[in-house]
């Protein structure tokens, strides 16, 4: 991997609706032109989360062009081939996932679902805003590593250790 070059970044969840939603609008954000990144899912949802939405738009995150797809998109041969592949969600991580051109590194970051949250209002914006800041901090650890010149199987141990960071559900069954 070359340090002058932008990273294709991928975020996977099965409904494409939330998690993996905020970690492509987040990493487009914070990645200052060395990432790029998109989400998809197994049964896409077919349309954004509101509250995904409003947590982006409060956050100061652009939200334009975001969509619910299916992973499909991202499996041909005219794809943007993947550099990282995240799954964020426990059951995307168990299913069985296309093979990616390119064979990027994957890791398990799981993120309870903000969008399963049940209550009043606050409750869920408050869901919303955890799964952001995970994600935040993860990008963060990710970011900072030294892609240019770590190996793949350090790179890939680093990747699962982020996935385990605060907020990790814990159960994921392994890499995308």
């Amino acid at each position: 991997m070359s340090a002058d070059r932008t990273y294709n970044v991928l975020f996977l969840c099965t409904g494409n609706s939330a998690r993996s939603i905020l970690g492509e609008a987040l990493t487009n954000h914070v990645g200052q032109g060395r990432f790029r990144a998109f989400s998809a899912g197994s049964t896409p949802k077919g349309e954004v989360h509101p509250l995904t939405l409003q947590t982006l738009r409060r956050a100061g995150i652009a939200t334009e062009g975001l969509r619910s797809k299916p992973w499909e998109e991202f499996a041909t041969p005219d794809a943007p081939k993947m550099d990282f592949v995240f799954t964020v969600c426990d059951n995307a991580a168990g299913e069985v996932c296309p093979v990616w051109p390119g064979q990027p590194v994957t890791a398990h970051w799981g993120i309870e679902d903000p969008a399963s949250v049940e209550g009043p209002d606050f409750k869920k914006e408050a869901a919303f805003d955890d799964a952001l800041r995970y994600l935040r901090n993860r990008l963060a650890a990710f970011m900072s590593l030294p892609l240019a010149t770590i190996d793949r199987i350090s790179l890939t141990s680093r990747l699962q250790g982020i996935g385990a960071m605060d907020g990790s559900t814990g159960t994921g069954k392994g890499a995308a």
